[in-house]
């Protein structure tokens, strides 16, 4: 007696399942934080009005109307006018590409002289990590804002001296950081293989260390961004940074402030541009600490 045998097919085809990857793993958890996530798209706006800033201003930053002197928030002027009658919501968005620019390179220049001199620091230790730490610790001891004013004294007024300024406060604070995160890693197993093996130790720093620094740099630099962009407002604000005529943030509350009690917008909308874009890169580096630390299980 024969018997029909029906091989199913079916259950040898399996249903493919997602594959997990660092970046996707990254994604899911970014998408779980979501104030951190709506930062995340604040800033992306803030960089998009930095890139259009001047094709979407309604008026002539620089082009005062000496008829609407100081008027308050209309339909006319959203955020009012200032004590030339120039649009203050123009100024706004295209000082934003200036307030983002100089953040932005501050921390790209403090970043990277930083991170060679904490790789090379915890790397190599020795005289080297001691000269570079007890150096960091001479500019410590100095409070950033005051350390900032010091050396744009030095150099003169003017935004790249701005830029250079907040640069050099930020490179302690970096190399201070991927040292550390060197300590940790170089005693690793892989890095010791690697070292056996005859690797030379630019490349075992290249290819095996500063990737391990990533993550705790990528946090650092996002949350370094809103702080340096504080510190060039400041300078602004001093009168050190960008002139007066420019639309920058913080030479707008400079120029405001002699007339916040009749006139309060001058300084609040501007203000406000500020508070928001460093509460933004503070609270989206919270969670880009949350969500590359694999430690922490959302």
């Amino acid at each position: 007696m024969s018997q029909n045998i029906v091989i199913d097919h079916a259950a040898d085809t399996a249903v493919p399942l997602m594959k997990s990857s660092p970046l996707r793993d990254f994604w899911i958890k970014m998408k779980k934080q979501k104030l951190a996530f709506a930062a995340g798209l604040f800033i992306l706006l803030l960089v998009i009005v930095a890139v259009i800033g001047p094709a979407l201003a309604p008026y002539d930053p620089s082009v005062p109307d000496y008829d609407n002197i100081l008027s308050g928030p209309s339909a006319k002027h959203l955020a009012g006018t200032d004590e030339y009658g120039r649009d203050i919501f123009s100024r706004i968005l295209v000082g934003t590409r200036l307030s983002l620019s100089v953040g932005l390179s501050a921390v790209l220049i403090g970043a990277a002289i930083g991170t060679v001199l904490g790789l090379i620091s915890g790397y190599y230790g020795g005289w080297l990590d001691r000269l570079i730490m007890r150096s960091s610790d001479v500019m410590f001891s100095f409070p950033d804002l005051l350390l900032a004013i010091g050396i744009v004294a030095i150099l003169g007024p003017g935004l790249m001296n701005v830029v250079v300024a907040v640069a050099i406060f930020g490179i302690p604070s970096f190399a201070r950081l991927i040292r550390s995160a060197t300590l940790e890693t170089k005693e690793s197993l892989y890095v010791e293989a690697a070292r056996s093996i005859g690797a030379n130790n630019v490349r075992i720093i290249a290819r095996h260390i500063f990737p391990e620094t990533v993550p705790s740099l990528i946090v650092y630099f996002t949350m370094r961004i809103g702080t340096t962009v504080l510190a060039a407002s400041g300078l602004s604000f001093l009168g050190l940074g960008a002139k007066p005529s420019d639309p920058d943030w913080g030479a707008m509350l400079s120029m405001g402030r002699d007339y916040l009690s009749i006139a309060p917008h001058v300084v609040y909308f501007p203000g406000a541009a500020i508070f928001l874009t460093v509460l933004a890169f503070n609270i989206l580096g919270d969670g880009l600490r949350d969500a590359l630390d694999p430690k922490i299980k959302n």
